[in-house]
């Protein structure tokens, strides 16, 4: 792509500071664009089983130096100001496994487009850092937009003992719905693909022996 790039398809939702950021990732989208490389995206949380666009292109991938915690807080998706949620994000240190989707194959326009539909789902408070990151792939490697969270930012949790996550099961929803079925999805998803997470299937059991995933009388 040559010369300024277009304004951004969609902005209405994003706070100022996810859109400085959705700038400076449609540069470095544009420029990956010029250089002849794909715009691939690391799917690890609720991408995996509903992706933005629909992939031209899905590989399994792991990503090292970053593994899936559901540490981030959650205070429009998965919950609310006064109750939030919480979602999976990727942190340092560890690895994690999970896939690469491939935009479809349109020109930069099209592309950027799909960044800019993806940013007001992933990034509507810019809470993520957006981060280029080498994902190992069985055809070799490739680099992938992923979301990743600054340990130090106020939307991480840390480590939350049992009596927290099973009071944020109960009470927790916002737009998309609740948090434990948010869980209880990437965790089927997770299994559908062979991915083992030690960490989401002991949380999916604390849920599942306190009555709270979906369809038990609990929930």
């Amino acid at each position: 792509m040559h010369g300024p790039l277009p304004p951004p398809a969609r902005s209405t939702v994003c706070s100022a500071h996810a859109l400085r950021l959705l700038q400076t990732t449609r540069q470095q989208l544009a420029e990956r664009l010029d250089r002849g490389e794909a715009f691939w995206l690391y799917a690890y949380g609720s991408l995996l089983w509903k992706p933005q666009f629909t992939p031209a292109e899905i590989r399994p991938a792991r990503l090292w130096g970053f593994h899936r915690a559901l540490r981030m807080r959650s205070r429009v998706n998965r919950g609310s100001a006064e109750c939030p949620g919480l979602v999976f994000a990727l942190l340092p240190g560890g690895s994690c496994v999970g896939q690469v989707h491939r935009a479809g194959s349109g020109d930069g326009a099209d592309a950027l487009s799909q960044l800019d539909t993806l940013w007001e789902r992933e990034m509507p408070n810019g809470v993520y850092t957006p981060r280029w990151l080498r994902c190992h792939t069985s055809q070799g490697p490739v680099t992938a937009l992923a979301f990743t969270l600054d340990p130090d930012h106020p939307s991480h949790t840390g480590r939350l003992d049992d009596a927290a996550h099973l009071a944020i099961f109960r009470n927790a929803a916002g737009r998309y719905g609740r948090t434990v079925d948010y869980l209880h999805r990437t965790a089927q998803c997770l299994q559908a693909l062979s991915i083992h997470d030690a960490e989401v299937s002991r949380l999916v059991r604390l849920a599942r022996d306190h009555g709270l995933l979906p369809g038990q009388d609990g929930a």
